[in-house]
């Protein structure tokens, strides 16, 4: 006979719950080292982006417009605290601080988180703001806006990296017109502000000037709470070590080259002993900064992104656009106020067809890359609009019209707006979300020390080719001791027969043409490398941010 046994319920064994991907190490060491950031995956909606975005814009607004907002307002600041021989540092103060941190910031918001980092870079610049309005003397006002710059400094750098950190590459040129359009804002409200609370004479009882400063005050603690309110990021905490030796290395040579490129030839001459030991000292610290950054466990810059063809050629980019853009804003202006005549204000308001551009260009770009999901050919497309509007302003005279100025600055903002904001995009694209904070950082660091070489390289331009067409059109001796005069100050612009001063104007234009000119090579070399700009896939969600390639956020 045949046992039948009875059949009985099969009860399947469960199969264990899956480690999500994003915390799977990949690594024994990636196990026993728990991430130091890492971003929740889920989506967010265009309504929760857009409250995080407000608030980092106020952010951004703040370093932008305390760029543009002090130099207008720094003569009658120097007279007032009687320190006229230290006017320059005014300002080389904050640019020092702000570009010196701008890496660090960076790479410590990759480590520790950025939330708390960014609120904290708030608070230094609010604080600094406070006492700059309450400085009492030069030295003091100095001190404390190399203060500022140490807060300032952070605050472009971590909102785009949080912007990274919200919104995927795939929707983020979306969003990336607003902050375009914050440069552009700052850049016509600056002056406007600086020129009009330096000519009042008194606010609600206080200085002037002092409310250039203390306006940042509640800007800043409305994006402070509204980051603390409304920015939720998840962070792990976990041991790391900032290296503070290549900091300090980074800092040295940054701080040589950018006085080198601030002092020659205004402080110093530009053969002295003093700018080649800064130049010298610029170079042999960073040569020992990129030994540390070789062997260190933490760098600030890891030199590894430079295996990173996308970040090679976004950081040369930076740099060189750094370089010629910083030229057009500075001397656009100048060409109002010394050709035509225009107060700061005015002037100010006649570079509305560039802000108006920029911020089209800016917003457009960025709802074309979300759309057709690529970015390679608006570098390219940005780089020509600069060469042509260069090769138009190249041929500007002491009459041109003010409605043909206004084209010029259309097209020169368009190509402005089409590059800037898509190297960012392309960067933060291309590298892993553990590198997001270094790279925007890195980036952001070659851009402001091509503006310092920018303003430096230009000025020198400017000053030598105004001396060539003084002589020229004044003729011999009298010209070039008209030049010697105006390179000291313009103040006796007004005092010329006008016979003179029309020769002196004509000479003007002509230099400011000649600067246009000769900036168009820097920018055809700047179209020549977005040729090789590789155009990656842009990632098309945050969870697949966060997947994929970039698991191993902080493992070995």
């Amino acid at each position: 006979m045949r046992l039948t046994l009875p059949k009985l319920p099969i009860r399947r064994k469960l199969a264990p719950v899956p480690v999500p991907i994003t915390e799977r190490p990949r690594t024994l060491a990636a196990a026993a080292q728990p991430a130091a950031h890492l971003e929740a995956p889920a989506e967010r909606s265009h309504g929760e982006i857009m409250t995080i975005i407000v608030a980092l814009i106020l952010t951004m607004l703040l370093a932008a417009l305390d760029q543009t907002i002090v130099s207008t307002a720094l003569p009658k600041i120097a007279s007032d605290l009687g320190g006229l021989g230290q006017y320059s540092w005014v300002a080389t103060a904050y640019l020092l601080t702000s570009a010196v941190v701008t890496p660090l910031y960076g790479k410590i918001s990759d480590m520790f988180g950025r939330k708390k980092i960014m609120q904290v870079a708030i608070v230094l610049f609010l604080l600094g703001s406070f006492l700059c309005g309450a400085a009492q003397n030069m030295t003091q006002l100095i001190l404390f806006r190399g203060l500022q710059g140490i807060g300032g400094g952070g605050l472009m750098v971590l909102a785009m990296a949080v912007m990274g950190d919200i919104v995927p590459p795939a929707q983020r040129g979306k969003y990336q017109g607003y902050f375009g359009a914050v440069f552009g804002i700052a850049s016509v409200a600056g002056p406007l502000l600086g020129g009009f609370f330096a000519d009042a004479h008194s606010i609600f009882g206080i200085t002037g000037w002092r409310w250039i400063f203390y306006v940042n005050l509640p800007l800043g603690i409305l994006a402070l709470s509204a980051i603390a309110a409304r920015l939720h990021l998840h962070t792990v905490r976990s041991p790391h070590k900032v290296d503070w030796a290549g900091a300090g290395l980074m800092a040295v040579s940054a701080v040589s080259l950018l006085l080198a490129t601030v002092w020659g030839g205004t402080q110093y001459p530009w053969g002295s002993s003093e700018i080649i030991g800064l130049f010298t000292a610029a170079v042999v610290f960073g040569a020992l900064f990129i030994w540390r950054e070789n062997y260190a466990k933490e760098p600030i810059l890891p030199l590894g992104l430079f295996k990173n063809s996308v970040f090679r050629i976004t950081s040369v980019l930076s740099l060189i656009l750094g370089i010629i853009m910083l030229g057009a804003m500075i001397f656009l202006p100048q060409y109002q106020q010394l050709v035509r005549g225009d107060s700061a204000t005015k002037s100010g308001l006649m570079l509305l067809p560039l802000i108006a551009g920029m911020m089209t260009a800016s917003i457009g770009s960025g709802r074309l890359i979300s759309k057709i999901g690529s970015y390679r050919y608006f570098p390219m497309i940005g780089t020509l609009l600069v060469t042509l509007s260069f090769w138009l302003f190249g041929h500007i005279t002491a009459d041109t019209n003010r409605v043909v100025m206004g084209i010029w600055m259309v097209l020169l903002g368009m190509g402005m707006g089409s590059v800037m904001p898509t190297l960012n995009l392309a960067t933060q694209n291309a590298v892993e979300p553990k590198h997001l904070g270094a790279a925007v950082g890195s980036i952001t660091f070659f851009r402001t020390i091509g503006s310092s070489l920018g303003a430096a390289i230009f000025g020198a331009i400017l000053t030598n080719r105004l001396t060539v067409h003084l002589m020229h059109n004044i003729g011999g001796s009298a010209g070039a001791s008209a030049a010697q005069g105006l390179h000291s100050s313009t103040a006796g612009l007004a005092k010329l027969p006008p016979s003179v001063l029309h020769k002196v104007l004509v000479s003007f234009s002509q230099a400011f043409g000649d600067v246009f000119k000769i900036a168009i090579p820097m920018v055809v070399l700047a179209f020549i490398i977005s040729l090789f700009l590789k155009d990656v896939k842009l990632r098309g969600s945050s969870k697949q941010e966060a997947a994929g390639e970039g698991l191993e956020l902080h493992g070995a």
